[in-house]
């Protein structure tokens, strides 16, 4: 009866199913920012090259927070602060490809990636990381 109501009765936990769905959201989401990050956080003040629009202190938050946030976002550790950063970092390149002009879905640059996951860090930041995570077994212990 839980699973057709989407709830357990217990407040502090997640659904056994959402916090699976998490997991493997987590999962992919974490894996990707860090390929995504890793070519970045090589020269993380000057990512973008020598004419970037973005100063080199931004694009240094961005590969951290894209390799570092993808990391905690795989372990389920500090998963709000780290959904925050990769939020931020998601809407500011989501609004750089559509400064460029580039479409929602284009094969040559587009914007809809980066939205992707600026909805899903908002999941994140929203819901957190389930029970599958650093940060319920942390939060058991305090």
């Amino acid at each position: 009866m839980k699973w057709i109501l989407g709830h357990d009765l217990d407040s502090n936990s997640t659904p056994k199913l959402a916090s699976i769905a998490l997991l493997i959201i987590r999962i992919q989401m974490g894996i990707a920012f860090i390929l995504h990050g890793w070519p970045k956080i090589q020269s993380a003040f000057s990512w973008m090259g020598p004419d970037a629009p973005i100063p080199g202190f931004l694009q240094g938050l961005a590969a951290f927070s894209e390799f570092g946030g993808g990391i905690a976002l795989l372990l389920g550790v500090l998963t709000r602060l780290n959904a925050f950063g990769l939020m931020i970092t998601m809407a500011v390149a989501a609004l750089f490809h559509i400064s460029k002009g580039d479409a929602f879905v284009g094969h040559n640059g587009s914007w809809e990636p980066a939205s992707v996951y600026f909805v899903l860090s908002v999941l994140f930041l929203l819901v957190g990381p389930g029970d599958y995570s650093i940060d319920k077994v942390l939060t058991k212990k305090l």
